[in-house]
């Protein structure tokens, strides 16, 4: 790990996130590899529409870039959810 990043604070049920603001810190810090994460206050770490939209928008930016996704988790209290361990479903 070389670098955490915080790039948006949201409400309880939303949060604005512009792959330009992911990608900057991951640029200056020359990262070959990165792991998204966001977490889902309501306790159910299932994945919505707007995040596999998000995900699959960070994918493509990321090839492009040449720095590897390597998951994008969603965080619970008690549970997660790995886009990579379910096969990047839906995106």
């Amino acid at each position: 790990i070389i670098g955490v990043n915080v790039v948006s604070m949201g409400s309880l049920t939303m949060s604005i996130v512009h792959p330009r603001e992911v990608f900057k810190p991951l640029i200056l810090m020359n990262a070959a590899a990165w792991i998204c994460a966001h977490n889902h206050p309501s306790g159910d770490p299932a994945p919505s529409q707007e995040d596999r939209v998000l995900t699959t928008r960070l994918r493509q930016g990321a090839e492009l870039l040449g720095i590897t996704l390597l998951d994008h988790l969603i965080l619970t209290d008690a549970r997660c959810y790995s886009f990579a361990d379910q096969g990047w479903p839906g995106v």
